[in-house]
């Protein structure tokens, strides 16, 4: 009775420390990612830290916060702290400040440690386009991760350190969003087809005589699941980083100018913007506006591999004399989709045709792991005691 107590207690004891080596792995792996994407995209993505002290006492230098994407926050509003792409504060850096009053131009903005508003200068207004991202509050208070900006700029000193190496043994300068794309979905097939050889190994060793050396056991659906987040991490980046917010300066001037964003106050010009894909498989695009005055035709286009066509960006200034932002967003998906269930799909949010071509790209990796690998689902490591050899697939 005694030792079938202490075997559930062990037993119990070794399902936390699996639970909590998995929660870890988790933390890690959201950390990893976060970081990664941020580096990519060039704004946070999931958790975003401050450099400054010019949010104290609300978040202090080096402190981390949750970042919801704009594009899920939903409407943002004076007290909420958003992460914005600045024209002039910083240098023009992503600035992290408190949104103090709302104008028809955009929102006002300021840090909570500063005296006067970043529009005191000569920043103007900021728009939806530039907000990126809203800092995750409760009843009103910043959730705050206090010092994550110490371990956030370790880690993304050796994905630079990495990015760098890998472009010195490739020859280029730094890599393009296209190749580090590439790069992801490759390691993302490596580790399928590592699955698949280890899992046929496995089960032709199974039938041979077992040892009673132990064995270290290790779980192929992590394989799987770090496979899948490679694959969908690399037709993400392949979407996400050509495409983004794009932001003009105008100026409304008292008479005409040779320039597009010099325009007569009160009246419009337009401009061309190229749009391109770099890619091998065939894109579609959307563009949305995200602020007054500006609009794209056409607001829909779908690329062939290596296609480029012209699209007409065409500018109004406001009645009053000044500088003033216009921004304009493009939301890019790889034609895997029927491109009906693509606008379907795109009708009810943007991020659901992310969601469906990563589910589209995954699926048939998932499928074969349920026909062929399931079975086998931990790969033991074995050493036989009488072997030279080791290191045996059971």
């Amino acid at each position: 009775m005694g030792q079938s107590r202490a075997t559930q207690l062990e037993y119990t004891t070794m399902n936390l420390s699996r639970a909590f080596e998995y929660i870890l792995l988790g933390v890690l792996g959201i950390l990893l990612v976060s970081l990664l994407a941020s580096h990519l995209v060039g704004y946070p993505v999931l958790l975003g830290h401050v450099d400054s002290s010019s949010m104290e006492p609300t978040l202090n230098e080096g402190d981390g916060f949750i970042a919801v994407p704009a594009a899920l926050a939903g409407d943002v509003g004076v007290g909420d702290v958003v992460t914005f792409e600045a024209e002039d504060v910083q240098g023009g850096e992503i600035t992290t400040h408190r949104i103090v009053e709302e104008r028809p131009a955009g929102y006002i903005t300021q840090g909570d440690n500063n005296p006067f508003p970043d529009q005191s200068t000569d920043d103007p207004p900021v728009t939806d386009g530039q907000v990126k991202t809203v800092a995750l509050s409760i009843d009103g208070e910043v959730v705050r991760i206090p010092h994550l900006g110490t371990a956030t700029d370790a880690v993304s000193s050796v994905i630079r350190t990495a990015e760098g190496v890998v472009a010195d043994a490739l020859g280029v300068r730094r890599l393009g969003t296209q190749e580090l794309s590439y790069i992801l979905f490759a390691a993302g097939l490596l580790a399928f087809v590592t699955l698949f050889l280890t899992e046929q190994t496995g089960r032709r060793v199974r039938d041979r005589e077992r040892s009673r050396a132990r064995a270290v056991v290790f779980d192929t659906r992590l394989l799987l699941a770090g496979g899948l987040l490679f694959l969908c991490a690399g037709a993400t980046v392949g979407m996400v980083a050509p495409a983004g917010t794009e932001t003009f300066g105008i100026v409304s001037a008292e008479s005409n100018a040779s320039s597009p964003t010099i325009i007569p106050a009160g009246e419009s010009d337009s401009l061309t913007q190229q749009v391109g894909n770099g890619g091998y498989i065939p894109t579609v695009s959307y563009f949305h506006a995200e602020s007054n005055g500006i609009a794209v035709e056409p607001d829909r286009v779908r690329l062939s591999r290596g296609e480029t066509v012209n699209a007409t960006v065409t500018l109004t200034a406001p009645g009053e004399t000044g500088y003033y932002l216009r921004s304009m967003t493009e939301h890019r998906y790889l034609v895997v989709l029927p491109p009906p269930v693509i606008d379907a799909a795109h009708g009810v949010h943007p991020w659901v045709p992310y969601l469906l071509v990563n589910t589209v790209i995954a699926a048939p990796f998932v499928l074969l792991w349920l026909v062929f690998g399931r079975q086998g689902s931990t790969l033991r490591l074995r050493s036989r005691e009488r072997e030279r050899t080791s290191g045996l697939f059971r």
